[in-house]
């Protein structure tokens, strides 16, 4: 694969999830949340998973998953319990109210995830996704840093 090709690549994947994050942010938006509120419930719902997990899982960072997570309870969408396998751990549990936000999240992320994939041929969606699947699915835990430095991160105040 030529530096060409692979430039492209990350241009058109982020292009794309940048819009489509704008568009969800936007609908959902209207709907009095945000799409870090509805991600962190859907990832969190059923799965028994941890804040550090949940923060990988809805690619935030550890801070913002703290912040998100107070905000979360103080709102009655989210508890947070000791975990039966580390004590340090804490796990995110959904509560009804958050059940019922994910409820009606689904729809207008369906209808807006719908739109995107009707820009495909009808034969390209299925493979399109399961293709998209297997490249997320076999991505490296650990973030690959193709900078010659790696990005500067925001000192602790």
């Amino acid at each position: 694969m030529s530096a060409q090709t692979t430039s492209d690549l990350v241009v058109q994947l982020q292009l794309l999830g940048r819009d489509i994050e704008l568009e969800a942010a936007s609908r959902l938006e209207e709907m009095g949340t945000s799409l870090r509120v509805v991600s962190v419930l859907m990832c969190a719902d059923g799965n028994g998973k941890t804040q550090g997990e949940l923060a990988e899982l809805a690619c935030l960072d550890k801070s913002t998953m703290v912040h998100t997570l107070d905000a979360l309870e103080r709102s009655g969408l989210a508890t947070r319990k000791p975990s039966a396998r580390d004590r340090r751990a804490r796990v995110v549990d959904v509560t009804d109210e958050g059940r019922k936000l994910i409820a009606t999240a689904e729809p207008v992320l369906g209808e807006l995830y719908e739109a995107v994939l009707g820009r495909l041929p009808e034969a390209d969606r299925e493979p399109f996704l399961r293709s998209l699947s297997k490249l997320v699915d076999g991505r490296s835990p650990e973030p690959v840093v193709t900078a010659e430095r790696p990005p500067r991160r925001r000192s602790a105040r």
